[in-house]
């Protein structure tokens, strides 16, 4: 085991888009385990887009000069806890640092199923996968045939939404997406039938064109632009699903653009938003669904997989500008 543990702080409150200059890798003896609580050593990391919101000065948010809090899965390697066996892999949410102290409550064990690398944990099996099944099944209660959307569609909870739809039966899959390679993966690799860059002109005109009959189901990651034209896109009875506002993350105190009220109501548009913090109850069914279409081939995991501990830092301000496709996981060292 090595001698020393890093944890990564946030030291300053950003203005706009956060800085490497606003975190600290801070270097300690690796801690040792009360009674009651096991010490895991971390292997993979999730650096997610809502960790951007709290590192405002928001009720919930990150403490500055305190280890910051995330997904990882790790092995316990000390244990002073029957209920967690040293060699065990576990999932938690004290992740940005090398080694965790962990009570049995705090963790989740995780299932081995064949075929399935670990990474699907912080995928399409863990949060990420989580959001994309919530938000299809629970709040568009996706009907078979319904043509869809997707903003920010080459992200983690864009193509797991993408994939999941097409299993699931969905008519026309759309989405949106930041650069030429990333339209490519979506139609090419992902399944979707058209897609567009976003940054390629107005987002109305771009979704018109992209779909021109409109669609059902609009799952927006973004907010801002794409959700006021997806309101006008939107067919009779659509159902608009909230899952984040990325546009904003950066830019908190620009005016967001008028949507159309008067429309919501005349084509009886229903909007919802959730957290998926409130769904966990649905873990198992999440795996029931997906795990044999992982092992069938069916099912593809997009992640991209950046090496080192000293990264993690690099991958969260990487991920905020869209250098990843599909799910970002930092991967610690052998």
């Amino acid at each position: 085991m090595s001698e020393h543990a890093i944890t990564v702080q946030q030291t300053a409150r950003p203005h706009g888009f956060p800085t490497a200059g606003d975190f600290a890798f801070v270097e300690s003896a690796v801690p040792a385990p009360a009674p009651g609580t096991a010490l895991v050593a971390n292997l993979y990391w999730s650096v997610d887009p809502y960790h951007r919101e709290l590192m405002d000065d928001v009720p919930g948010g990150f403490a500055l000069h305190a280890p910051l809090e995330g997904r990882a899965l790790g092995r316990v390697v000390a244990s002073r806890t029957p209920e967690l066996a040293e060699g065990e892999i576990v999932f938690h949410r004290r992740g940005w640092r090398t080694h965790s102290v962990v009570r049995p409550e705090e963790i989740r064990r995780l299932p081995r199923f064949d075929g399935v690398p670990l990474t699907a944990f912080l995928s399409v099996l863990g949060g990420t996968g989580l959001t994309a099944y919530v938000g299809l099944t629970r709040i568009a209660q996706l009907r078979a045939g319904d043509d869809l959307f997707v903003s920010a569609a080459a992200g983690g909870v864009g193509t797991a939404t993408g994939r999941f739809a097409r299993l699931l039966g969905a008519g026309r899959l759309v989405g949106s997406a930041g650069s030429a390679a990333k339209v490519a993966h979506l139609t090419r690799e992902v399944g979707y039938d058209a897609a567009f860059d976003h940054h390629a002109g107005p987002a109305a005109a771009l979704l018109a064109e992209a779909a021109p009959d409109g669609f059902d189901v609009f799952v927006d990651n973004v907010g801002g632009d794409q959700l006021a034209a997806a309101v006008g896109a939107l067919r009779e009875f659509g159902r608009i699903v909230r899952v984040g506002t990325i546009s904003r993350y950066n830019t908190p105190d620009a005016p967001p653009p008028p949507v159309d009220h008067v429309r919501i109501v005349e084509k009886s548009l229903r909007m919802e938003g959730f957290l998926v913090s409130n769904y966990r109850a649905l873990q198992e069914e999440l795996y029931a669904f997906a795990v044999p279409h992982l092992q069938s081939g069916r099912l593809a995991l997009d992640e991209t997989v950046v090496d080192g501990f000293d990264h993690i830092v690099d991958a969260f301000l990487g991920m905020l500008r869209g250098a990843n496709t599909g799910k970002i996981i930092v991967r610690g060292d052998a």
